[in-house]
């Protein structure tokens, strides 16, 4: 047996679904309001995970004018092996104003993991987290929450249940089945599986914060009724305290933060197993920054080891239900700490497969990948957009890490702009770009800030740059960031300003609600422009780099 370390993907990786077919394991993961959606990776050790692609990359969906955290949730990916067809559910949620939460959810199929996939089949507006099981007779059952709107109803509503028609998304008729299986409430994510002649169902409970968890119950039949696990708690969380919480829509329960466990938020399972038939879980975490409550990396993947008890429930291997950091898997592997490292020096007519961009999709309207050692991004909507920001990011990995970039700009207008940044959302960001001065004589270059939607420019630190050209980088370290530079006769880089505090920049720190999670989404590292003249100007960007330099 080998050792991994958790997370197993770092950075936003959240609400993971597994699937192993053959000796290859994939995951799928949300994606929110970010192009391309629903992130596919792919392992064949479990130690070491590498972003194959993405499911939704043909304009399937319009994420324009999405609101922090809808968007693409909860992705669930299976495999038919009757006519070995890989199939995705998704929702794409909409609307969550007045607790509403309007969501389509949707099927797509592929006869490859790699594509292409089918268009998305319409399924249901009933809820939001659907899966797909197949039962060896040849049936197929989609579970999913059914949200609940009315005064004096329990929220956040029922786990129901449908027999389906994949081809045609065709529902028979909903079982409401349960609302979970523990007192701590939120149960949504459901999850069918089938062992020994029993149905599992898995569910992500406690809402997805501190209280967050994987719970089970089984039954003989698909519609239950479903037993809950004799434990009547998660059989994986961060913390094992006892929570009452039922009928609490989703909060964050910063209560229940746990400071003995370097892991929190632990919740939302997938089960499997590997060749060799040993059993484990997939499931998101968060690593908030120490002594915090705030979480910029998100909510990543991580997995842990799992065994089958004599009376025929799934517990973890070391017989508690606390998440644990190291884990041990089959055969002699070796995690690769620089895996998530990008040096992307733009060669070729591409880019690194890891860039996503927000609301909208990476066309070649902004984007001209063709010149070699080139990338020009073309501004267009300031990063206040929800519409067309001409953002390049790819997902923070770790809590410190070296950005960098170069840079070639030549701004005619005091609206006009292109660098490097932090970014979150469209209310909260860090941006460090070459832009013209006040009297539109000269490039400098500045650092523009949006926190809670607030505009921040920052004109005191600005400094010339009259070739116009500038290496820019940023040291990322626990919620600070330090701005550099370099110009094109400078050997050595130099400081711009005092660090900017960026511990904002995190799931918790963004635009919610007391006792709420602001955000789930995550921070990311971008290159971008603007141009809100007349959509003409580029930054050319020689390269963009991204070196962590703590694996924790």
């Amino acid at each position: 047996m080998g050792t991994i370390c958790n997370p197993v993907i770092p950075g936003m990786a959240p609400d993971p679904s597994i699937l192993r077919v053959g000796n290859d394991y994939y995951i799928v993961t949300s994606t929110f309001h970010w192009n391309p959606a629903v992130q596919i990776f792919h392992s064949t050790d479990l130690a070491n995970w590498d972003l194959m692609g993405y499911a939704l990359t043909n304009g399937e969906v319009n994420l324009r004018g999405t609101n922090t955290p809808a968007g693409i949730w909860a992705p669930h990916l299976s495999y038919d092996p009757a006519t070995g067809r890989f199939w995705l559910a998704y929702s794409h949620m909409l609307n969550m104003g007045g607790r509403e939460f309007n969501s389509d959810s949707y099927l797509m199929w592929a006869d490859s993991i790699e594509g292409p996939w089918s268009k998305p089949v319409y399924l249901t507006s009933i809820g939001f987290d659907p899966s797909l099981f197949h039962d060896k007779d040849g049936r197929h059952y989609i579970s999913i929450l059914e949200w609940e709107t009315r005064e004096g109803h329990r929220h956040p509503g029922h786990i129901v249940i449908s027999e389906v028609d994949p081809e045609t998304g065709k529902i028979s008729g909903w079982h409401r089945v349960t609302q979970g299986f523990t007192t701590r409430g939120c149960a949504e994510a459901p999850q069918i599986y089938k062992h020994d002649g029993y149905y599992y169902l898995f569910l992500a409970a406690g809402g997805t914060g501190y209280g967050h968890g994987v719970e089970v119950g089984r039954s003989k039949s698909v519609f239950g009724p479903y037993e809950p696990d004799p434990s009547n708690e998660p059989i994986i969380t961060s913390n094992p305290k006892h929570l009452y919480s039922l009928g609490d829509p989703d909060a964050g329960h910063f209560e229940m933060f746990n400071p003995k466990s370097p892991i929190q938020k632990s919740g939302h399972g997938s089960l499997f197993s590997t060749p060799e038939g040993e059993w484990y879980v997939a499931h998101l975490m968060s690593r908030p920054l120490p002594g915090k409550l705030l979480n910029p990396l998100g909510r990543e993947t991580s997995l842990q080891k799992m065994t089958w008890t004599d009376d025929g429930w799934i517990h973890m291997a070391d017989g508690s239900n606390l998440a644990k950091v190291d884990v041990d898997v089959p055969g002699d592997v070796e995690q690769d700490p620089a895996r998530f490292d990008i040096d992307d020096r733009f060669e070729g007519d591409g880019r690194s497969i890891r860039f996503m961009t927000p609301y909208h999709d990476q066309g070649e309207d902004w984007i001209d990948a063709s010149y070699d050692g080139e990338l020009r991004i073309y501004g267009r909507d300031s990063l206040f957009s929800q519409m067309n920001p001409s953002v390049m990011a790819t997902p923070a990995t770790s809590f410190e890490y070296t950005l960098q970039t170069k840079v070639s700009f030549a701004p005619v207008h005091y609206s006009q702009g292109a660098g490097v940044g932090l970014y979150y959302d469209n209310n909260n960001w860090l941006y460090a770009r070459l832009c013209c001065s006040d009297d539109e004589k000269s490039c400098v270059l500045r650092v523009l800030q949006a926190r809670l939607g607030a505009r921040i420019e920052h004109k005191a630190h600005e400094v010339e740059v009259p070739s116009g050209t500038a290496e820019i980088r940023i040291d990322y370290s626990y919620g600070s960031a330090t701005v550099l530079y370099r110009l094109e006769e400078q050997d050595s880089w130099v400081q711009l300003c005092d660090p900017f505090d960026v511990e904002y920049l995190s799931d918790e720190g963004v635009n919610g609600e007391p006792g709420e999670i602001g955000g789930f989404t995550a921070l990311f590292n971008f290159i971008g422009a603007v141009d809100s003249f007349q959509h003409e100007s580029y930054g050319s960007f020689s390269y963009y780099t991204v070196t962590n330099t703590s694996s924790r």
